[in-house]
């Protein structure tokens, strides 16, 4: 959530953010809305100043005298005022908060003007995309591929996009979650291990809600939804606590199952595990000194692009143009690898600064020790990352002529030998 501060001191920087990340946003209706709220709060503070004053005067006069009878009617009638203003005031306060709900975040300085994924910015690449196996093809069409993973029996049980992984499919994914978590630890993040149902207070927090409602699944009657990253659960952790700025940044990894109502057409680029329902993600997550939020994005950034050069998977990093930015993110950059049998690039990860965005929704806070107030935190989140595309990469890229898979050197000791087989 924006500080309303700047909707109402600087609105021509807020219209300009709508602008670059292209939201249809009425910012007029927005203002008008927040301009009726604080007009009625300031009505509704005096009335109950009022109230608290008349009872104030009341207790001083002698119980029954003609002068507290008075001021007993007085009270009445100002207490009658007070509730029926409160009543209206409540509804406008609700729309006052959603509007507040509506407004993105402002795009950082550095992100590239473009309404298009097109028009993204190449920031940085790794690896020889034509290094790689001769033999490869689309993972879906590798003989022996639906033995690991298998679509049709997962949309038999569940429906369309939520596959079975079988033998060497499970474990395959499973040493990629071992081999990201024991990274990301060594690199300074504690593991937590979250609930994979939040409510909605931690998904409004986050900006999943309302902006993603549709794609999240929720349960009934208790109303929960199932997390679409680890980011919903992990961000919530500190909700409506003040942290002692010493202990900044605090870093966190967290492996969950993922759950998301994707939207996309039929054909290659929804093929196989290109884009699922249900996948395993590993996520990074920093609460950070607003001082060093983009540096530490940076480190963020590498710390995730660190898995994939030990995966000696080929990738590239883009900088999102304001159009690709995403509702809640100031910065972002998507991790995409190169996969060779698709021959096109496919994204894994997505590293993000949200500034105070997410800790203003909800209420992360640290106590500034020279003047002894709390201030907002900073918070950023990355993959580290996506199982089903780097299970694909790496079938495609590393696909033998004798229809092996050799695995990289670093994950052959979660996997347990160097080559996976299809029989």
């Amino acid at each position: 959530m924006l500080d309303p501060k700047l909707l109402r001191e600087s609105p021509e920087l807020v219209r300009a953010a709508i602008a670059k990340k292209h939201l249809t946003i009425d910012l007029d209706a927005v203002t008008a809305i927040d301009s009726s709220w604080r007009a009625q709060l300031t009505e509704v503070e005096g009335l109950r100043s009022k109230q608290k004053a008349a009872n104030n005067e009341m207790a001083a006069l002698k119980k029954g005298s003609p002068e507290f009878m008075a001021k007993v009617q007085e009270m009445k009638a100002v207490s009658a005022e007070v509730k029926a203003k409160e009543e209206g005031f409540k509804a406008l306060e609700e729309q006052w908060h959603a509007a507040m709900l509506s407004l993105p975040n402002l795009p950082h300085a550095s992100v590239p003007d473009g309404r298009t994924p097109e028009e993204n910015r190449v920031h940085a690449t790794h690896g020889d995309p034509t290094a790689t196996s001769t033999c490869a093809q689309p993972h879906w069409e590798i003989a022996g591929f639906e033995r690991l993973v298998d679509f049709p029996r997962g949309a038999k049980v569940t429906g369309a996009g939520f596959p079975f992984l079988i033998g060497d499919g499970a474990k395959l994914s499973r040493s990629l979650l071992q081999f990201f978590l024991d990274e990301d630890v060594k690199a300074g993040y504690t593991e937590v291990s979250p609930p994979i149902f939040v409510n909605a207070a931690s998904a409004t927090a986050t900006g999943q809600l309302p902006d993603k409602e549709g794609q999240m699944y929720e349960t009934t009657p208790d109303r929960l939804y199932a997390v679409p990253t680890a980011e919903v659960p992990l961000t919530n952790f500190y909700r409506d606590e003040i942290l002692d700025e010493a202990v900044l940044p605090v870093c966190r990894c967290a492996y969950t199952p993922c759950f998301r109502r994707e939207a996309g057409s039929y054909g290659k680029d929804v093929r196989g595990l290109n884009r699922v329902h249900q996948f395993d993600k590993v996520e990074l997550l920093k609460w950070v000194h607003p001082s060093s939020s983009y540096e530490e994005l940076e480190k963020l950034r590498a710390d995730a692009e660190r898995l994939l050069q030990k995966l000696e998977l080929p990738y590239r990093v883009l900088l999102m143009c304001g159009g690709d930015l995403g509702f809640a993110q100031s910065k972002k950059y998507d991790l995409e690898v190169w996969a060779a049998g698709q021959k096109r690039w496919l994204e894994v990860s997505s590293c993000s600064n949200f500034e105070s965005f997410q800790a203003r929704r909800a209420q992360i806070r640290f106590r500034n020790p020279e003047s002894g107030k709390p201030e907002l935190v900073h918070t950023l989140n990355g993959s580290g990352l996506a199982v089903p595309r780097v299970f694909a990469a790496l079938l495609e890229n590393n696909l033998q002529a004798d229809g092996r898979v050799k695995l990289p050197a670093a994950l052959v000791p979660y996997f347990g030998k160097e080559y996976l087989s299809f029989q």
